[in-house]
């Protein structure tokens, strides 16, 4: 029988890395991180991973750069970063966002 329970997560209790990103709600194919206030010009240093992500900005303007393209993301934007795919951010002005990752980024030896 499949596992029908519902999940609740409060996120003032979600652990967070040092590198800003909080853990939100994770299933067995998808998960969810937030990032808040994230500060500009932070050196975000180009990286690939093994799943995919797609995110919503909530508040703050940041540019994707992502294999030779360059996105800006303001409130109300939606992104995907494909799996794989070499991306970093230069965050414009204080940034949040939200994103889900598939398969679950945790079970991929987060960064640090």
């Amino acid at each position: 029988m499949a596992d029908t329970s519902i999940k609740k997560i409060d996120s003032t209790h979600s652990p967070e890395m040092k590198n800003g990103e909080k853990f939100l709600a994770s299933g067995k194919g998808v998960s969810m991180r937030m990032w808040e206030d994230e500060s500009p010009n932070m050196n975000k240093p180009e990286v690939s991973r093994p799943y995919e992500t797609v995110g919503y900005v909530l508040k703050g303007k940041a540019e994707l750069h992502s294999e030779g393209q360059v996105v800006t993301l303001e409130a109300g934007d939606s992104y995907l970063v494909p799996k794989e795919a070499k991306h970093t951010y230069k965050i414009l002005e204080p940034f949040s966002a939200v994103e889900a990752t598939s398969p679950p980024s945790q079970v991929h030896s987060r960064e640090e």
